[in-house]
This record gives C-alpha cells, structure tokens and sequence, in this order.
C-alpha cells in the first residue's frame, strides 16, 4: 500500500525547477564573449520566460526589465538593441506606448512556431577596423598656447588689470561725486 501511494500517475510529470540552458557554442562564440554584462543580464530575463512553445511570444517591457534588473531605462534600451544587433534576439512584435502594450521577443537559439533556430550570433564578426581609444587631452602639455585656461585670459578687461583695477566697475551709488 505504501508503494502505491509513493508512485505518480502515468503521464504526469512531476514538477522540478526550471532552468535556463545554453549551450556551450554560444556562451563561447565571439557574440557572447563580446556583450556587456547589461546585455547578458537581459538576456538571460528573457530566457528565462521562454517555456518550450512560446518562443516569439516571450513579453519584456523596458519599463519591467528596468525594475527587475535595477538598471535604468537608457540601459535597457541599449542592451536590446545590442542583442538584437549582435543576433541573439528578435523583436516579433513593437511595443507602443499607447495601449501600454510590451514589446514581444524571440531568442535565436530556439526555433518559433516549429522552425528550426537561426542561431544569428554565429554570423556576427567583430568589426576588423578598432577606433582609437584616444582621450581628448587638455592644458599645457600637449599645447601650450591653448591651455584650460585660456577663456579667462580673453575675459580679462572686464574684471579689472593692472592698469584698471576691479573696483573701478563698482556700480555708483546714488547722488553725486560730492556726497561720497
């Protein structure tokens, strides 16, 4: 008897914790390794809401994913864009402010409405020509006549020199010379 009421019932799958899997190519792909850690969290956000059929159909708002993520809006929006530029999501359908309606999503990795996955990270390369990391430098050493300070330099004559010192643009009281 103790048998029987340990055993489930046929067909039923008992409920465990769900998980997120990626795959060893994509966590080591040039895309991956190239996505800043904003990006990664939001990705994984959205990962997490896919459960076996709903790819195309998984719901992230900016507004909700600042909130979850502790990240602001800008930061969001600038990690979807760099998912979506570097092919590991797609946006199936555009949110609008109107109607407060989110924006709908699908992962590549998995495959929407029984296609097969685009797997689209695996197309992207890292551009082959790097920008300078140069920082604009300021002050004397790199050129001496244009120095941080030069704006104050033309601004001179009117808080006094040498020649005309600063209380000489002291407003006048009223009355004359005399009554001072």
């Amino acid at each position: 008897m103790a048998y029987r009421a340990r055993r489930g019932r046929k067909g039923v799958r008992e409920k465990g914790e769900q998980y997120a899997p990626l795959s060893y190519p994509m966590l080591h792909s040039p895309a991956w390794r190239s996505l800043r850690g904003s990006s990664t969290k939001v990705f994984l956000e959205l990962r997490t809401r896919f459960h076996g059929h709903n790819n195309g159909k998984l719901i992230l708002s900016v507004e909700e994913a600042a909130r979850l993520l502790n990240m602001g809006k800008a930061t969001v929006l600038a990690a979807l864009g760099e998912l979506v530029e570097k092919g590991f999501i797609v946006c199936t359908r555009k949110g609008q402010w109107y109607g407060r309606l989110a924006s709908t999503w699908a992962v590549t990795d998995k495959g929407v409405d029984g296609n097969p996955p685009t797997n689209a990270w695996k197309q992207w390369k890292r551009d082959t020509v790097l920008k300078p990391n140069r920082k604009i430098k300021r002050g004397s050493r790199t050129e001496p006549s244009h120095c941080a300070t030069d704006r104050f330099q033309d601004r001179a004559p009117l808080y006094g020199s040498a020649a005309e010192p600063v209380g000489s643009l002291v407003a006048r009281g009223i009355g004359s010379d005399a009554d001072r």
